[in-house]
């Protein structure tokens, strides 16, 4: 039970990273450009990129400030990656 719980916190740390730096490319910005804007270090906002951070509540929000968007708007498209790796996994 174990592993099949620490493979969805994966997943899904991995869909939530792959859509802040899907908003932060589409917006042109870079990873420094993000953490000061989120008043984060380069590497954490590289790290939540990369799956490798449970982020706070409070983290997300300054994220979503920092990226001119919403929490919602961040989580409908973590969701939409999570949904479409999780679709893709059911096919093999």
């Amino acid at each position: 039970m174990r592993k099949v719980n620490q493979h969805l916190n994966n997943r899904a740390l991995l869909a939530l990273g792959e859509a802040i730096r899907n908003r932060r490319v589409d917006l042109l910005l870079s990873q420094e450009q993000v953490a000061a804007g989120a008043q984060l270090h380069r590497t954490y906002v590289t790290d939540v990129e990369n799956g490798l951070r449970n982020l706070s509540f409070l983290t997300l929000l300054r994220f979503a400030e920092a990226l001119n968007c919403t929490l919602s708007k961040i989580m409908i498209e973590t969701e939409s990656i999570d949904s479409f790796e999780h679709k893709a996994h059911d096919q093999d």
